[in-house]
Parts: structure tokens; sequence; C-alpha cells
């Protein structure tokens, strides 16, 4: 994608070509770029909206019905924030007071759009020429162009100090190298994003899930966001912000679980029932606050499995039944599974160096019946738990 291309596909001849390549994608590529050529439409207008259709039809995972409607690149759409995830988050800052928000990185404009539609005024800024034009664009798309200004401009240069709120989303990608993990790789640079709470109390940072618990600033709240039970992002929210010290935020089921991430849990025997906590949860650290939310134990204080002897409904975690526990071994495992015609096993995994794919070849599972097994430890000791399917 370019400028230049991006103007044609706005153009009305551009938006002919999109409404006819939404007609032909998902079918062969070769075929649906000579069904645009036989409509009249030149070459490189085909192509580029043969692209937009593709990205479209994968972001309406994303966004919904909005995304028939928008402009993407590649990568962008990748790291583009999750429309449910956005909209919370605007949410959030409304009910907080925010009036106007400085976006550092705004991306295609995901966070923009939603704090926009709950009445935010919003300065959005991105350094790359290209993905600021198509935030610009995805802001008229949405009608919200008179709430929205995007910038082509370097985050560092913004004065946040004259908003009453910064969110910012420091690039965690390099060319070349793909995701980058560490956060002194980060584009702006974490000394720049730390700083941000000094400069604008009021202050969002959008991290990837992974990061270091020690680096959430004094008196800031972590949050660990899962859609569907997939760990999409972190955010530390800092200053007037900050509500709790830690939240995992499971969309979805649309629950909330908060704590300090210091309680320490009760250490007991494996029961009846295993519960196996969503990502945001572990990451968060307060599986001993969701222990405590089911009258669970762990068997080991070091793996995040927690268990009760009678089920408890929670929308925090997986609960399989516990059928069988031995201790590890691939000789009596691969006897019982037998026994018991296992054909197909669901395998999961906490404190195992164990590939999963390799130990069903290690198995050679044969037969009729559906198991899971759970590969853990239980006192230091490994362990294989046979289990019913998750629920």
């Amino acid at each position: 994608m370019t400028p230049e291309l991006l103007r044609l596909l706005r153009t009305p001849e551009g938006l002919k070509a999109l409404a006819a390549a939404a007609e032909v994608t998902g079918g062969e590529p070769l075929a649906a770029a000579s069904a645009l050529r036989a409509r009249g439409f030149g070459a490189e207008l085909s192509a580029a909206a043969l692209t937009q259709a593709s990205l479209r039809a994968r972001a309406a995972m994303k966004f919904g019905p909005d995304a028939a409607g928008m402009f993407f690149t590649r990568a962008g759409l990748e790291q583009a924030t999750r429309a449910v995830v956005a909209d919370r988050r605007a949410a959030r800052l409304a009910a907080a007071g925010v009036e106007t928000l400085a976006d550092l990185g705004c991306g295609l404009g995901s966070d923009a759009l939603a704090a926009a539609r709950h009445g935010i005024t919003v300065h959005a800024v991105d350094a790359d020429p290209v993905t600021a034009a198509l935030a610009a664009a995805n802001a008229e798309a949405a009608g919200l162009a008179g709430r929205i200004t995007v910038e082509c401009a370097d985050a560092t240069s913004v004065p946040v100090e004259r908003y009453d709120a910064v969110f910012a989303d420091p690039a965690r990608r390099q060319a070349g190298r793909g995701r980058v993990f560490d956060p002194k790789a980060y584009s702006p640079s974490w000394d720049f994003i730390a700083g941000l709470p000094g400069r604008t109390p009021r202050t969002v940072l959008k991290l990837a899930p992974g990061i270091d618990h020690a680096l959430l600033p004094p008196g800031a709240e972590g949050e660990w966001v899962s859609v569907g039970g997939d760990l999409v992002e972190a955010a530390f929210w800092c200053g007037p912000l900050a509500e709790v010290p830690r939240r995992a935020t499971l969309l979805g089921p649309d629950a909330g679980l908060t704590g300090a991430g210091d309680t320490v849990a009760g250490v007991g025997p494996v029961g009846a029932w295993i519960y196996d906590p969503d990502p945001a949860v572990v990451r968060s650290h307060l599986v001993a606050e969701f222990a405590t939310s089911i009258g669970g134990r762990l068997a080991d204080p070091e793996i995040a499995y927690v268990y009760t002897d009678d089920p408890v409904d929670t929308p925090f975690a997986r609960r399989l039944g516990v059928t069988e526990m031995l201790p590890f071994s691939l000789k009596r495992l691969r006897a019982l599974l037998r026994e018991r015609g296992v054909g197909v096993l669901e395998i999961r995994k906490r404190g195992s160096a164990l590939v999963p794919d390799q130990l069903r070849k290690d198995l050679r599972l044969s037969g009729p019946n559906t198991a899971g097994l759970v590969l853990t430890r239980v006192e230091g000791a490994p362990v294989a738990l046979l289990t019913t399917s998750a629920m």
C-alpha cells in the first residue's frame, strides 16, 4: 500500500473496484484478478482492491461489520486492537472524565475510533506516513473525522501535557525481526513510554501480554485482557485511572478478577476436578485469588492448576474431571490408554518439558474413544492426569 494507491481506492472508480473485489474475493486469485480486469479495472487498481477485500474479510473477526468500510495493511491488521477491547478501554476513559486524548502510535486507528465513539476528541499520531493516511481514511469512513485528527509525526514530538489523557501503543515489531519482546527495543523507547505518566498522569500503556510486572509504574494498575480465551494484551493504567493493583479481564464471558497479585494459595492433594485458568488470570498473577474464589487449592505451589473436590462453575477457567492419576511413565500411560481404547487425546501441560505432538506418536494411540491428559507436577514430581473433556 502507498498513499497514491490509497487515494486511488477512495475515488469513485476505486470504490467500484472495491465493491467488485468483495464479490469475487475468496476464490482463486488469478481468476479473481481476471474478473476485475474484465470489468475494465487496471491491473494496479485490481490488485489493490483484491488485497483490501481479502484483508477486510480477515478483519471482520476483529472489527465486525465496520471492517467492510475500513482500509488495512497486513502488518497493521495484525497489530490492531480488537474492537471489543478498544471499546471497553474507551468506555473506561470516558467514565473517568477524559474529554481529550493523545493517541501515540495510533496504527490503523482502532483505539482512536473507539474513543471518538465515546465522545472523546482524539489527536492521533503515527510515524509511518502510510499508516497515518490509513488511520485518517478509517476515521473519515466511520464518520468520525470531526473528532479525530491524524498526524504523521514522531510520538516523542507530541506535547502530551495539553491533553486530558494519553494512550500509547509502542511498536513491538521490527522489519526482518518480527515481534520484539524486550521493552528496550520498543519504538518509541521504553524510557519515553515509562516517562509519560509523569507528564500526563492519566496515561494508559498498551503492552505485550508477557511484559514484566516489575516494569509497572508505582501505583499503576496492570490489566491483562483475553478475548474468547486468547490472551491479547496487557494494559498499564496509570495515575488516577488505576483502580486496583492487578486485573484479569475476560471478554467473551465478560468477567473480571482483581487482586494485589501477592496472595498465597493453599496447597493440597489433587482433587476430583482440575481447573486450567484463563491465560489472563495466569499472566496477571491472580491464580491464588482465583483458587480462593472457588474454594480450590494448588497441588504444587509453582504450577497454575487449581483443584477442588466438588465441581464449581466459573468463567475464569476450564474445568476437567480427573479420572486417573499416575506417576508419569510412558509405558504405563500407553498401556492405560490402550486398555481404554483411546484414539484421540487432548493434551494440556504445565511444568512438563514433554512435547505433546511427539508424546502422541510415542503413545501409539488406537481406538474409538476420546480422553484428556494433563501433564504436570505434584510436590515436584511429574504426574499424568487422565481427564474428561473441558467444561
